[in-house]
């Protein structure tokens, strides 16, 4: 991970912990905001570029950060530089492809060439527990009491986001019932049906979606519901299928006893409804090799109609939706062309979400490259900038009057797609939003309004894993292979690789390659937790 050339990292003496505890800073923004120029108080935030004679030098920051595009901000590109300007800082952007980030991450680690400030995506992965407790990264926890926003900390979600108790990141904060499905109500509505409420349901719609030409072009060019390569903390769909089936939730409890999700009939049947919707093409064929990065652009481009993902990602389909059809002058402003639900009523006629747990990854800073405890607070003060309502703006939605406007109080991006891909989009993903989301907000349309409502109502609904808070010794030392294990028996059953009893060899594979261990301490953990 190389630095920019000719720079090196300084000390900021007025970064120091505690410090200019009433300071004034050059505000920013992440959802869009009024904010330009204004001002926000916040302890410990870098000092501006020129706010005196005396102004300290940048503090050189290199960081690792996923992007789910192809297209992505450069260092220096306008968003990018005014973060620089307003928190002093000379940043260099490593961008990884998300759908490969898990495989980048690890070879990273392993190199020991690493950034400041490093995405991790997995905070229970082998990988990154076996880092930590080598420490290989800071444990932050102690220093959050003395920064204005990160002291705000979620104790739930620190104590969901630790390792043995210790914080080696800052959580990346997302709301716990997010997960749903998103599809073109233009199609549904074209094709005569209602918002599915069943597994029944839900399967005529991927059906109705293939065979009855809901874009009403007269051609067989349209499929159900698009699926990618993303296995990281859930299988770009399935984890939120699975429970429609009375799966558990990577781990539950049968018999007083926890059970992996793999092992249970349900899970198995909700296998065979994913191969039945291969076998009949309603799902995308190539789906075991689609780059996330792609995978709205389906539903944009009138190729398929659904997606099973964060219910959030249905405005902003819509909102691309609506530029492209802006760029050939046929927007109709006011059609919502995305609609959303939390799930549909299960084998057991009860609605099952599957939750967050209430973060997205970590922002994590290796010891390697963030030498001392002084770099280290400079660092957590720039992060505590970034949770400023003017900075999340900023990261979030560029700046006002280029990349959106500010009408009534409220945000309308750019519909150039382009500009916000290459300069804006992407840059959000360093946020913490600890201890929220405190940007201007988009206009609250009506379907935004409902994503919202929909995000309430699953937290009601969702299947807790019991095991989320448990520190395995066996998978930390096994469990990429025993993922790994499943992971491709998962993919082979949809495609008809392996059959049923092929894939009962790959569970038996996975418990004699560790799983048996792994499930008798996790009961283990599980008994003590009483």
């Amino acid at each position: 991970m190389r630095k920019k050339e000719g720079k090196r990292k300084r000390l900021l003496p007025m970064l120091l912990v505690g410090s200019m505890a009433g300071a004034v800073i050059a505000g920013c923004s992440q959802q869009g905001g009024n904010a330009e120029g204004s001002t926000g108080g916040s302890s410990a935030a870098p000092t501006a570029a020129g706010e005196s004679p005396a102004a300290e030098k940048a503090l050189q920051l290199n960081i690792m950060l996923p992007i789910f595009k192809t297209n992505f901000p450069k260092d220096d590109s306008p968003v990018a530089a005014e973060i620089e300007k307003r928190t002093n800082t000379d940043i260099h952007f490593e961008w990884v492809p998300n759908a490969s980030y898990t495989d980048k991450f690890n070879i990273t680690l392993a190199s020991g060439k690493l950034p400041d400030i490093m995405y991790v995506p997995d905070v229970k992965s082998p990988s990154f527990v076996n880092a930590a407790k080598s420490g290989a990264f800071w444990e932050i926890g102690p220093y959050l009491k003395d920064y204005k926003n990160l002291s705000q900390a979620n104790p739930v979600i620190l104590n969901n986001s630790s390792v043995d108790g210790k914080n080696y990141g800052l959580y990346r904060g997302r709301a716990l019932g997010r997960n749903g499905v998103f599809f073109r109500k233009d199609w549904l509505d074209a094709v005569g049906l209602q918002t599915p409420q069943t597994i029944d349901d839900f399967y005529n719609m991927l059906k109705a979606f293939k065979e009855k030409d809901p874009d009403k072009n007269g051609k067989d060019d349209t499929y159900g519901m698009v699926m990618v390569k993303w296995t990281g903390q859930w299988a770009s769909g399935f984890d939120t299928i699975k429970l429609w089936f009375g799966s558990p939730n990577k781990w539950g409890e049968r018999d007083g006893k926890l059970v992996v999700d793999y092992d249970t009939p349900e899970y198995l049947e909700a296998l065979k409804f994913m191969k039945k919707l291969y076998d009949e093409k309603l799902i995308n064929q190539d789906f075991a090799i689609m780059d996330s990065a792609k995978w709205n652009d389906p539903l944009v481009n009138n190729q398929a109609g659904v997606i099973v993902d964060v219910v959030d990602g249905a405005a902003r389909a819509d909102d691309k939706i609506h530029a492209a059809l802006a760029a050939a002058g046929k927007d109709q402003p006011d059609v919502h062309y995305m609609d959303v639900f939390g799930g549909v009523k299960g084998t057991d006629g009860q609605v099952h979400t599957l939750p967050t747990s209430g973060f997205a990854g970590l922002l994590a800073f290796p010891k390697s490259s963030v030498k001392t405890e002084e770099e280290l607070k400079q660092i957590l003060a720039f992060m505590d900038q970034l949770s400023e309502p003017e900075m999340q703006t900023l990261l979030g939605y560029g700046i006002e009057n280029k990349h959106h406007t500010i009408v009534d109080g409220a945000l309308e991006p750019s519909k150039d797609a382009a500009l916000l891909e290459s300069e804006v989009e992407g840059l959000n993903q360093m946020l913490s939003f600890i201890p929220e989301d405190k940007s201007t907000k988009v206009k609250q349309t009506p379907l935004r309004i409902k994503q919202t409502e929909v995000q309430k109502e699953n937290e009601q609904l969702i299947v807790t894993n019991p095991a989320e808070p448990f520190i395995s010794d066996v998978y930390t030392q096994k469990g990429a292979q025993l993922d790994n294990i499943m992971n491709d028996a998962r993919i082979k059953f949809i495609v008809g690789q392996i059959d049923e009893a092929g894939f009962k060899d790959a569970i038996k594979l996975w418990k004699t390659s560790g799983g048996d261990d792994l499930t008798k301490e996790m009961n283990e953990l599980y008994a003590a937790s009483k």
